[in-house]
């Protein structure tokens, strides 16, 4: 058995070649009493032919894709209207709020004109017709996540055709919409997790994590983030396998999906340069944006209007409800940074701040990349800069916070405070919907949900503390004891595993320690 956890041809591995929860995680120890308790000390691990740990990380995660999908699904309800004689959409009595099984995919279906089956980025319209703030609309997604949903839009006319000829079950094509999406989602949240799986390698364990997330319950079919994860997880994966053209094509197609795949070149950038390895990097960049102007560019060059909805509508936000900023301003009666504006007014100094806040950041993660005594992890530093961007970020959709989740794993795979965070962040949606809801209808008043938020972000900010000790204590960190005596240096770092430095901010080089704490000693 590998040490993927794969049953293999060669010997069965020790407890002591690789990482037990049930020793090193009270979490997993106290998990594990209803099925026999800690692994024992003489216990042969990879014997059962079935069960390896991707297996079960898999299954769970169907388990908790499950339940996201029945928490949603009171939103893809439907009853007989009797007055219009026909089926609809069962959202009386604010429902998506009530029931807090909001989505976006559902109202999408329509507000993107997917149901009228013109392709996405050439079909306009015109929102607030007859008003003074009528304006043309396209499709507001990045061009990969804009044709998934087009696909799903045509199975699901592939779908109501058959079922009309009486060979499937039928209902509104909305409901089956949602339902072909979520398929496709969750089988992208599995991809997650084989990748992580693959990527941890000593601690394929830790995947049951990604596997069990609230986060993954609550957010899963919020949106369409689900792909962005699974092409930025195989994305890693092909970086530790030391393929960064393969790596680049990935990020490349993630960030055809949603931006923030390709944030992860800049950690690589940093780390390429501490190691002198830059030709790599130049590679999987090169790769990456070859990737993102194939899919780019066919749309970019037919329909430029349609292709530019999407930088033009983000512009234009606002702070939104999750931000920081909307926080500040809540509580303290700040009008903003560009003050009450009108409609379609750009807030330039809301996006020049958020901007310039976000490259600080990272300039110091850049810092601490190339001044630690030892050059930190890819994992490490992609969480920091994703977590910087949501931080100082004008828009913190709710489901923007499954990017983390498979980030935080491989960078600080400490179990009680990884759940104590995810479980934090998903409450943040029942306030959010119950202020969405309304205190006039028994709702919550604001100031609940804005609490909540300081939490989320405190919580991010904290964990972003620990991994930054963490790289400056690397006997402290959990990837680098691995599971035996041998220390580890990075398993997702692929070319940079094991790689000397050739620039450092420091005076002197500091090699990789002979010995670290032993991984039980947590």
């Amino acid at each position: 058995m590998g040490v993927d956890g794969e049953v293999s041809d060669t010997a069965t591995l020790s407890p002591a070649q690789r990482v037990v929860p049930t020793w090193t995680e009270p979490l997993a120890s106290a998990a594990s009493t209803p099925v026999g308790g800690p692994l024992g000390t003489h216990a042969a691990i990879g014997r059962h032919w079935f069960w390896t740990p991707l297996r079960v990380a898999l299954l769970i995660a169907v388990i908790g894709l499950a339940i996201g999908w029945f928490g949603k699904a009171a939103c893809a309800q439907q009853y007989y209207n009797e007055d219009s004689k026909q089926l609809e959409l069962d959202w009386r009595s604010n429902r998506p709020f009530a029931a807090m099984c909001y989505s976006d995919i559902i109202p999408l279906y329509s507000a993107e004109r997917l149901n009228e089956g013109g392709f996405p980025y050439k079909t306009s319209w015109i929102d607030d017709k007859g008003k003074p703030t009528a304006h043309v609309r396209y499709m507001e997604y990045p061009v990969l996540t804009g044709l998934f949903q087009w696909v799903n839009a045509k199975l699901t006319d592939g779908w109501v055709a058959i079922a009309d000829a009486g060979w499937l079950p039928t209902g509104l094509p909305v409901t089956i919409f949602f339902d072909i999406s979520a398929f496709w989602l969750a089988l992208a949240w599995l991809v997650t997790i084989w990748a992580v799986t693959r990527t941890a390698r000593l601690r394929p364990w830790d995947a049951a994590l990604i596997a069990a997330s609230p986060l993954l319950m609550v957010h899963a079919f919020t949106n369409f983030d689900t792909v962005a994860t699974a092409f930025a997880a195989t994305g890693l994966l092909a970086w530790a396998r030391k393929k960064p053209v393969l790596a680049g094509i990935l990020l490349g197609l993630g960030g055809a999906a949603k931006l923030y795949p390709l944030f992860l070149l800049f950690p690589l950038l940093v780390l390429c340069v501490r190691a002198g390895r830059t030709r790599d990097w130049a590679r999987c960049t090169l790769a990456a944006i070859l990737a993102w102007a194939v899919v780019n560019a066919p749309i970019m060059i037919a329909y430029p209007r349609g292709w530019w909805e999407f930088f033009h509508r983000n512009n234009l936000r606002g702070a939104d409800p999750d931000s920081l900023y909307n926080v500040v301003s809540q509580f303290t009666g700040w009008p903003g940074f560009d003050g009450p504006l009108g409609f379609n007014q750009t807030p330039t100094w809301l996006n020049t701040v958020s901007a310039l806040l976000f490259l600080l950041c990272c300039a110091g993660i850049a810092f601490v990349a190339l001044h630690a005594p030892m050059r930190p992890r890819v994992a490490q530093l992609g969480f920091l800069v994703v977590a910087a961007f949501l931080v100082t970020n004008k828009v913190w959709s709710p489901q923007y916070s499954l990017w983390l989740v498979p980030l935080a794993i491989l960078a600080v795979p400490r179990w009680r405070i990884l759940l104590a965070w995810m479980t934090l962040d998903a409450l943040v949606w029942a306030p959010r919907m119950a202020f969405y809801l309304g205190d006039d209808k028994k709702g919550l008043p604001v100031d609940w949900f804005l609490s909540f938020v300081v939490l989320r972000d405190l919580a991010v900010i904290a964990l972003c503390v620990l991994v930054v000790y963490e790289v400056y204590h690397p006997a402290r960190d959990l990837v680098r004891r691995g599971g035996g005596d041998a220390p580890v240096d990075d398993p997702v770092g692929g070319v940079l595993d094991g790689a000397e430095d050739k620039l450092t901010l420091r005076v002197g080089r500091v090699r990789r320690p002979d010995k670290v704490e032993s991984s039980s000693s947590a």
